[in-house]
């Protein structure tokens, strides 16, 4: 009873919000041009040029700038740090934990979502207030890429983004066609956790930026992101070790001296301990390419000098 009490309050004061933004010249029901199917295959309602848009992940937001529209962004999810341009925007909460209350309060005629990470409930409130909502659902670089020209057809920018999925399928195209003729891929365990330590399993982007790099991942397997013991990792004998985490602290620097330590580990014995920035590989955004390229000259560096 409680809680139903505390639904209908806030249903209200998002109700409330919704009509001042209204008295105040703004529509969170703005004039629908065309219906379009998102990438969940739902029907939406999308203004023939949004102008007001929220984006509810961090790669959206990247998208979105990428497509040069980043000055139609009204609010961002709250890790939005890129380009620099998008920690000055106002924040609607994190991507797990959207702000519903601050989302409308911007009115938008336009947000962007993403399957894995946006309640569904939440979404559905917008929905619910007659805000249009697209969702994505990139799957691997392809579909990061397509998304991208999908994005810039959505908002009428179809030129810019086609450019730039050319041009990032280019980029795709030349990092496959060198690991094609590699003579042999070097084991490659990536980690992304301390305690435990957690790696990537099959059917992940790290687990498809490692193998399109020319990398045999280790961690390979059924579970999406596995745990391992120090001594299963020594077990492996990995050749390359990679370690990224959103923390910005100087834990993983520790990390990586402790692997040092261990002068019969390949990587170590080689120096091919890296530290990377989680950014660059664990975002579906443009960026991603840049983690490639990345990843394919930690891999590969007898090779790097035959990238662009």
């Amino acid at each position: 009873m409680v809680r139903m009490m505390r639904l209908c309050k806030d249903s209200e004061k998002i109700m409330v919000v919704a009509i001042l933004g209204l008295l105040a010249g703004f529509s969170p029901w703005p004039a629908l041009a065309e219906v379009q199917v998102d990438q969940l295959g739902r029907q939406v309602n999308v203004p023939a040029s949004p102008q007001r848009l929220v984006t509810m992940a961090a790669s959206l937001t990247e998208m979105v700038f990428a497509v040069g529209l980043g000055s139609r962004l009204v609010g961002v999810e709250q890790f939005s740090d890129y380009p620099p341009a998008a920690g000055a925007l106002p924040k609607v909460g994190s991507y797990k934990i959207p702000d519903l209350e601050r989302i409308v309060a911007l009115q938008p005629d336009l947000c962007l979502a993403i399957k894995d990470g946006n309640p569904p409930h939440v979404l559905e409130r917008l929905r619910g207030l007659g805000i249009p909502v697209y969702v994505v659902d990139p799957r691997n670089l392809p579909g990061v890429i397509a998304t991208v020209e999908e994005i810039g057809h959505l908002l009428g920018a179809e030129g810019k983004a086609g450019e730039l999925a050319a041009a990032l399928n280019r980029r795709y195209q030349r990092i496959k066609d060198l690991a094609a003729h590699v003579a042999r891929r070097p084991r490659v365990f990536f980690q992304i956790g301390i305690s435990p330590i957690v790696s990537a399993g099959s059917h992940t982007f790290l687990d498809e930026l490692i193998t399109t790099a020319g990398g045999l991942n280790l961690a390979a397997g059924k579970v999406p992101y596995p745990r391992f013991s120090q001594e299963q990792i020594l077990a492996l004998n990995p050749e390359v070790i990679i370690i990224t985490s959103m923390d910005r602290g100087g834990a993983f620097e520790q990390v990586k001296a402790g692997w040092e330590r261990w002068e019969t580990l390949p990587a170590a014995r080689n120096h091919r301990i890296f530290l990377i920035d989680s950014d660059l590989v664990d975002r579906p955004s443009p960026r991603l390419l840049d983690g490639l390229e990345m990843l394919f000259g930690l891999i590969h560096p007898e090779l790097k000098g035959d990238l662009p």
